[in-house]
This record gives structure tokens, sequence and C-alpha cells, in this order.
């Protein structure tokens, strides 16, 4: 009996060895592997901003100064956002009012709104541009609920594309010496991030989606 003991005893030592070992293997092997996800989730995650300022962009029939995101206006030879320049202010559902900073700036803010093909006619009445943002009919929902679904679309690809490269550089860990074990684990984390983020970008196109249809 006393023999069994002992035995237990050194079979436990061995077995917290041998623990302790494989975590701090793990440890000292996983800033590469933690590196490579970590990488892979913010690219996934700048896709998905990106995502989100596309969606604005598409107006669901209330005004909003978000409509104007992306304007660039000629800004004494430089390019400049229209926000940087104005402000932008949105007094009800179905009016935007841009304030230039300087006067001298109305004309060009109202050729960038043109240029930038939104559908909208600015009214300068020399001092601010009324922009009346008229009701959506139907068959335009159904346009823009399109347009979402196909900027939705190509997130979805940018997140696979992330994917893929992610997969290849755990290849290359493995190929340098990283343990199996470790990078299986990796591509786990790695698809399960894939499987998250394009599942955040259904919900945020279904979402937008019940906007645009929204009446």
């Amino acid at each position: 009996m006393e023999c069994l003991t002992i035995l237990f005893d050194h079979l436990s030592q061995i077995e917290y060895f041998c623990s302790w070992q494989i975590i701090n293997y793990s440890v000292i092997m996983t800033e590469e592997s933690e590196f490579c996800l970590e990488e892979a989730k913010e690219g996934m995650q700048n896709t998905l901003v990106h995502l989100e300022k596309e969606f604005q962009k598409i107006r669901a029939g209330k005004a909003s100064p978000q409509m104007l995101d992306g304007v660039k206006v000629d800004y004494y030879g430089s390019m400049t956002a229209i926000d940087k320049v104005a402000n932008i202010g949105s007094p009800d559902p179905r009016q935007i009012i841009v304030q230039p900073w300087e006067k001298s700036m109305l004309a060009p803010i109202e050729k960038a709104i043109m240029a930038a093909n939104l559908g909208f006619n600015p009214q300068n009445n020399g001092e601010v541009l009324r922009i009346q943002v008229p009701p959506l009919t139907e068959e335009r929902r159904k346009g823009l609920v399109k347009q979402a679904k196909t900027e939705a679309e190509n997130t979805k690809v940018s997140i696979r594309s992330i994917r893929r490269n992610a997969m290849e550089t755990a290849k290359k860990l493995k190929k340098d010496g990283v343990p199996e074990d470790e990078i299986a684990k990796l591509e786990e984390e790695i698809q399960k991030a894939t499987d998250g983020y394009i599942e955040r970008v259904d919900k945020s196109f279904d979402a937008k989606e019940k906007d645009i249809m929204t009446v």
C-alpha cells in the first residue's frame, strides 16, 4: 500500500512537471502566434469600420450630416473633407444645412456636393446651402438595399482574404518550428474570428436593410 502511495505521488509530480513545462513552452512560443492572430483581428475590425462608414453614405430617407461624408472640397488647392470647411446640420428629417466657415467657399462646396453624385441639388442663398432630402420611392429603397448588400459582400471578401493570409502565416510558423498543437489552436482561433466578423457583417447589413426599407 505504501509503495502504491509513493508511486501515485511520483506520478503526480511528473504530471505537474510536464504540465508546467507545456504551459511554459506555450507561453514562450505563442508570442508569434498571438501577433498573427491579433493582426488578423485588427484587419477584420478595420474592414468592419469601413463598412459602417460606407453604410452611413447610403441614405435611408432621413436627412443627416453623415450623408455628406466622403465629399471632398477644393480648399485652396487641397482636397479637404467637407466637415473641415463648414458646419453641417440637419434641423429636420428632410433638410441638411451647410454653412461654410468662409463665405467664399459656398460655390466650391456646392460644386463638390454636385460632383459627388449623391442625388442632391443644393440651394445657395448666398449665406448657406440648403439641401432638401426627398422621400425615397420603393424602387429607390430596393436599389439602396442592393448597394448595401454589395458593400457587405465586399467586406466579407476582405475578411476571408485576411483569413487566408493569416493561415499562410500559420503555415510559415509551423515550418519555423512552432508545435503542431499550437498551430492547430492558432488556426482554430483565426477561423473563430473570421466566423465572428462575418456574422457581424450580416447583422450590420440586416440593420441597414431594415433602416432603408422602413418608411
